[in-house]
């Protein structure tokens, strides 16, 4: 299943111009329900947690976790997207450049524990903003192109602190990326997600999975 995904993977251009011409049919303007009916498992009775939101637009998940008193950090290409989630949700930010990546600018939310950084995702490391113990992965595995997952595995484990959670939501899973030797992964939810939009593809069938993934105790 996954060799004809290989052609409609994204480029960061292609990314960037569908904020820019509103062709944003994957925003959600409503707390995902996967992320809700499993919040319990990915903060597991913490407080204060760190987390991360890989390819984040403007999810409204994230001042939905902020309000709870987590601290939100995510990474989105398009700079119309990280504006459009401070003014949608009242919030005033700042600006600050990202002197390890050239050309980058984080904006941080004055009410809320909230950091977007403008930039390419790949750019971003541990080094830039330290490691989290929740990732809220919705989408963005999904987009990445499926030669570049290896990559993007290793770059979500090296965010994993030890006490990392990390939530995959996707209707593509290559487990393969996962299992192994760095992470334990559990299936907690899948869902019959076919819809007419999907019937006019020509899918007769669509799943969406998510999984919690857990760092393997050493």
């Amino acid at each position: 299943m996954l060799a004809p995904q290989a052609d409609q993977v994204m480029a960061l251009g292609d990314w960037e111009e569908r904020w820019q011409e509103d062709r944003i049919g994957f925003h959600q303007p409503h707390v995902h329900t996967m992320l809700e009916k499993n919040i319990d498992k990915v903060i597991s009775g913490r407080t204060g947690v760190r987390v991360f939101f890989p390819l984040c637009g403007k999810a409204v998940d994230m001042k939905w976790l902020a309000d709870m008193g987590h601290s939100v950090v995510g990474v989105e290409i398009s700079e119309k997207a990280i504006k459009q989630f401070f003014a949608e949700n009242n919030l005033t930010y700042r600006e600050e450049p990202v002197p390890a990546i050239p050309g980058a600018k984080v904006y941080k939310s004055s009410e809320r524990n909230i950091s977007l950084y403008q930039c390419d995702l790949f750019k971003f490391s541990s080094s830039i903003d330290g490691q989290f113990g929740a990732i809220w992965d919705r989408g963005s595995l999904v987009a990445i192109n499926p030669k570049e997952r290896e990559t993007y595995a290793a770059l979500i484990i090296s965010l994993m602190a030890k006490d990392c959670r990390y939530l995959l939501d996707t209707f593509l899973y290559n487990a393969e990326l996962y299992t192994g030797k760095s992470c334990d992964l559990e299936l907690l939810q899948s869902a019959d997600a076919l819809t007419e939009k999907h019937r006019g593809w020509g899918l007769d069938s669509l799943t969406e999975n998510v999984h919690l993934i857990t760092p393997k105790s050493i």
